[in-house]
């Protein structure tokens, strides 16, 4: 692959990802869509899709941290950097990059499988109890409890991942199918 075509690849991928997390900020003004973002399908995205994957490590991670930054300064009106939940919640973004890579033909099914991976994975570690203080009692129990009162947030997840998966998926193999350049391996326009 040559490096202009590596280079328009990289920038197409780089901004849809950019647009997709700008969707994040609508969880703010319209606060029932908590947890319907795009966050799950970028990372599945960005790992199904660049060629030299450490790209989709750092394009996810950097733009969601991004985002948090900016989201947290919408609700609090305060510049967080970082909290002490905030090592888990990047593990958690990464472990679903790494779902994305396992998705070596783009369909339908596979796609949602890795959604439904991804949303599994956020659901039980950023669940954890003692990410919450004392929100919850750091037992089994507690993890239930934590883990019950977040189905409402992970089933959002689950539509935001299937809509934004549908249309970032779905819009760059449209785009892949009419402009060759995007493809990783030289392939006629189908």
């Amino acid at each position: 692959m040559t490096v202009k075509k590596t280079n328009t690849r990289t920038l197409v991928l780089i901004l849809m990802i950019a647009v997709a997390i700008a969707f994040r900020l609508l969880s703010y003004k319209f606060q029932v869509l908590s947890n319907f973002t795009p966050v799950g399908a970028i990372a599945l995205f960005g790992g199904a899709y660049f060629a030299d994957k450490w790209k989709a490590y750092i394009v996810v991670l950097l733009g969601l941290y991004i985002s948090d930054v900016a989201i947290n300064y919408l609700y609090t009106s305060k510049l967080i950097l970082w909290s002490s939940s905030s090592f888990w919640v990047y593990l958690m973004f990464a472990i679903m990059v790494f779902v994305g890579t396992l998705i070596k033909k783009v369909n339908v099914l596979n796609v949602f499988l890795a959604s439904l991976a991804g949303v599994c994975i956020h659901w039980l570690v950023i669940d954890l109890p003692f990410l919450y203080g004392d929100l919850y009692p750091h037992t089994l129990a507690g993890y239930g409890q934590s883990l019950i009162n977040a189905i409402p947030f992970e089933r959002n997840m689950v539509f935001g991942d299937i809509v934004f998966g549908a249309l970032l998926f779905g819009g760059f193999e449209l785009a892949r199918r009419k402009y060759t350049i995007l493809n990783t391996n030289p392939q006629l326009a189908v």
